[in-house]
Formats: structure tokens, C-alpha cells, sequence
């Protein structure tokens, strides 16, 4: 069954009460990667500045010069403002949240210093131009590829006007008093050079936003398998446990169901007792149900596998969903599905997993709402469903728990229905995970291994 926590009147307090101890969510670990990674930026920052300040002072003392002499109190004042900078940067990761627009101040910043080190350095002709696609190289790690292309952009522009400037005679790089133009550099010259340092900044900076993009999704797959695995563990040690315990509820209910039945039968018509005994049939029905799910999530059947269009078992299920008076004049389903995308499973198994995940998404809308249910291109070996709801969503505190055995904050709910579908797609190699926020609905995503067309073939074939 579903968790509905934005809705006041499905949240038990004693489930809030335990939930109390789960751990605390913090930030995402997209926040912290990504506070890590400043961390490291910084830490480096200050490792070249101190790089940089014993470089000049072995110069300076090698060649008799005094501190003050152009270019070293340049170099000394520019690795002073890298210091300071550093620091501030510090104190205000410890207090603001925005860390991605701190990011972008920070590289921005960034390649000021950059340019001013190579106009100190040479300038035109100062061999530390390759600084500016260092800076692009950890913009593509820290910033999406947005920010990376503003970042390129700004080392262009800076690089670009620092050679025209020099070429005109406005700025006078240290030891380049002749200027360019008396050193025979045409405008051209100056343009072509300029031109190939634009496209090798953007070049890195889209190349290295791609391999950055492709390194986030991969390290979000990760740990999306690492929780699998984590889920699966917890779930067989209870699953063994709980399968001896359903086996021996089964036998006493069924003693007392045809016990009930047979003073049923000796009560004769008095109304009185006529009541009683359908209630307590009533309610040993609803023990036997009970146990009945707790087997199956304890121990799921195998089943009789067999090859499945993921397209046509989704199709009848919805139809016959749509009918449902949880769903009927109520919750509107949206498909986006695509044929011919072929898995291998019990067909039986593959319909209650849909079925719960059908009735779980439209008992969490609280009024009228929609659901989607869409299949996405298969990449690889992967054939992927998601259903996705409008409904009341999920506390942070309680996703790492939906699966959990026992589970709810309905007030009529038994915690069984998604410990079930992840007991019965697990047995199947079929991992699910789920995404969720107050107020915003819920989505499940189901991970099937495809098979394919061909041997489907081969299969009816024979």
C-alpha cells in the first residue's frame, strides 16, 4: 500500500513516532558531491597560490631583486587576493546553500585571475594561456553545461581583449615594452590566435560537460543499485522468518474457519449469535488474507516464465484497472507505451505487480488526479516502466522504508502491497526504485532485462 503523508487524514502517529529515528536525509548527494568538489577546489586554489608564492621568491632572492619592483609586487598582490579569496569562500560554504551559484562566482572569479597571471607572464606571448582551459576543465565538474559555456565564454572574451589591448598599445606586458606590433604580430595573427583559443575553450567545455553528464548519471545508477542490494538483503533475512511463521498461522485459521462453520450451523436462527459468527468468520477471512500476502512476500512462486510483450500485459491491465471504483470517473491514466519490447515472466506475477502499483498510485491522489504510465526506448539490455502519480508523495524520511514489510500511514492499510511487488519483481531480476516529494507525487520505475524479438520468434517457433 502506499505512504500518503501529505494527507492529514492517513498519517498514524505511532508510524511518524518510529520514524523519527530513521536517518536524518540532510542534503542530497548531488548537494554533497558537489560540496566535496568545492572543497577540493578550493584546497587546490590555495595549493597553487602557494605554489606560485614560493616560485617568486625563489626568483626574487636569485636575481637580487626588492619585493616592491615591478613585476613582484604584482605577483605578490595577486597571490595575497588569491589567499583572501580562498578564505572568504570558506566562510561562506559554511552558511549559504546556493553552492552552485558560489561555484560560478568562484571560476568566474577564477578566470580574472587567470588572465591577470598571464598578462603579468608575457601576455600574447606568455606560455601559461593553457590555465584558461584548466579552468574549463573543473567548470565542466562542478557546473552544469550552462555555467561551463558562460565560463568559456569568459576566457574568450577575457584572452580576446587582453590581445587586442596589448596590440594596440593600451596595456604594456612586463618585458614586452617594444608592443606587439613592433615585434612584427599583425591583427590577423592576433585574431586567427585568438579564434583558435574560442574554439578550444568550447570545445573542452562541451566535451567535458558531456563526460561530466554522463559520470553524474552514472554515480545516480550506482547508488540507485547500491540501495537495491541494500533493500534485497533486508527483505530475505525477514522473508525467511516470516515464511515459518505464515505456514503455522495458516493451519490454526483454517481449524477455527471450519470450527466457526459448524456452530454456525448449531446456532440455528437466533439472530444474536447468526451476527457474532459472521463476524468472527468475517475477521478470520481477513487473517487468512493477511497471512496469505505475508507468504507471498516471504516467499514469492516461481511462476512459469515465459516471453511477455511489456506493452500488452501494461494494456490489459490498465483496461481492466480503469474499472476499478478506486479509480472509475475518478483518476484519469495517461499511457505513452511502446510496442514490441518483448521480457520473460510469469504473466500472472507481472499483472498483480501492475495491479498494486496501479491501485497504490491512485490511493494516493486524494481527489481527482492523473496517472502516466510510460516506457521508454530500451537502452542496452534495459526495457524501463514508470508510473507516476499526482497524488500526496512521500516524506524524504520515509522513502528508504516504502518497501518495508508493515509499513503505512493509512489507517486501513496492512504494509504488504509494495513489500509484495518488490519480493515478486526481485525473484524476477527486476529492480524497481521509486522518486518522490511531498506535494509533488510519486513515481516508480521498473527496470526489466529485455529479450530479444529474435528469440521470441525462435521460442513460438518450437
Amino acid at each position: 500500500m502506499r505512504i500518503a503523508d501529505t494527507c492529514p487524514s492517513a498519517v498514524r502517529p505511532d508510524a511518524a513516532e518510529m520514524h523519527q529515528r530513521n536517518e536524518k536525509t540532510g542534503l542530497s548527494f548531488r548537494k554533497d558531491e558537489l560540496l566535496r568538489q568545492l572543497k577540493w577546489l578550493m584546497a587546490m586554489r590555495a595549493g597553487f597560490a602557494a605554489l606560485l608564492l614560493g616560485s617568486t621568491i625563489m626568483v626574487q632572492t636569485g636575481r637580487h631583486f626588492h619585493p616592491l619592483d615591478p613585476p613582484f609586487s604584482f605577483f605578490y598582490g595577486l597571490i595575497g587576493t588569491v589567499f583572501l579569496l580562498s578564505a572568504v569562500y570558506a566562510l561562506i560554504l559554511k552558511n549559504t546553500a546556493a553552492r552552485r551559484r558560489l561555484a560560478l562566482v568562484q571560476i568566474g572569479l577564477d578566470t580574472a585571475i587567470v588572465t591577470i597571471f598571464v598578462f603579468l607572464t608575457g601576455g600574447y606571448n606568455s606560455i601559461f594561456t593553457y590555465l584558461y582551459l584548466i579552468v574549463v576543465i573543473y567548470a565542466s565538474v562542478l557546473l552544469y553545461r550552462r555555467g561551463n559555456l558562460i565560463i568559456a565564454l569568459l576566457c574568450c572574451l577575457q584572452y580576446t581583449l587582453l590581445a587586442v589591448l596589448e596590440f594596440s598599445g593600451f596595456l604594456v606586458p612586463y618585458g614586452n615594452e617594444g608592443g606587439l606590433a613592433m615585434q612584427g604580430v599583425s591583427l590577423a595573427t592576433v585574431a586567427f590566435k585568438s579564434l583558435m583559443m574560442a574554439s578550444a575553450c568550447f570545445a573542452v567545455a562541451l566535451l567535458g560537460s558531456r563526460l561530466s553528464e554522463q559520470a553524474r548519471r552514472n554515480r545516480k545508477e550506482l547508488a540507485a543499485i547500491k540501495e537495491h542490494v541494500k533493500r534485497v538483503e533486508k527483505m530475505a533475512a525477514v522473508g525467511e522468518m516470516a515464511a515459518g511463521l505464515a505456514h503455522e498461522l495458516k493451519n490454526p485459521l483454517a481449524a477455527m474457519t471450519g470450527s466457526i462453520q459448524m456452530l454456525k450451523e448449531e446456532a440455528g436462527r437466533d439472530p444474536g449469535q447468526q451476527r457474532l459468527m459472521h463476524i468472527v468468520l468475517r475477521e478470520i477471512d481477513r487473517l487468512s488474507s493477511l497471512v496469505s500476502d505475508f507468504l507471498l512476500f516471504a516467499r514469492p512462486p516461481a511462476g512459469r516464465n515465459q516471453p511477455l510483450d511489456l506493452q500488452q500485459v501494461l494494456s490489459e491491465s490498465i483496461q481492466l484497472f480503469e474499472k476499478d471504483p478506486v479509480c472509475a470517473g475518478r483518476v484519469r491514466i495517461v499511457r505513452n507505451l511502446i510496442p514490441d519490447v518483448w521480457i520473460e515472466m510469469d504473466v500472472s506475477h507481472l499483472r498483480q505487480v501492475f495491479w498494486n502499483l496501479l491501485r497504490n498510485a491512485a490511493e494516493a491522489i486524494p481527489g481527482r488526479g492523473r496517472i502516466e504510465v510510460q516506457m521508454q526506448r530500451p537502452e542496452k539490455e534495459i526495457a524501463v516502466v514508470s508510473i507516476r502519480d499526482n497524488g500526496c508523495g512521500i516524506a524524504p524520511a520515509h522513502l528508504a522504508t516504502v518497501f518495508d514489510p508493515f509499513f503505512t500511514t493509512k489507517p486501513k492499510g496492512t504494509g504488504l502491497g509494495l513489500s509484495v511487488v518488490h519480493r515478486i519483481l526481485e525473484s524476477h531480476g527486476v529492480r524497481i526504485d521509486v522518486e518522490s516529494g511531498q506535494g509533488e507525487g510519486t513515481r516508480f520505475v521498473l527496470h526489466f532485462r529485455k529479450i530479444p524479438a529474435l528469440s521470441v520468434k525462435c521460442l513460438k517457433a518450437a
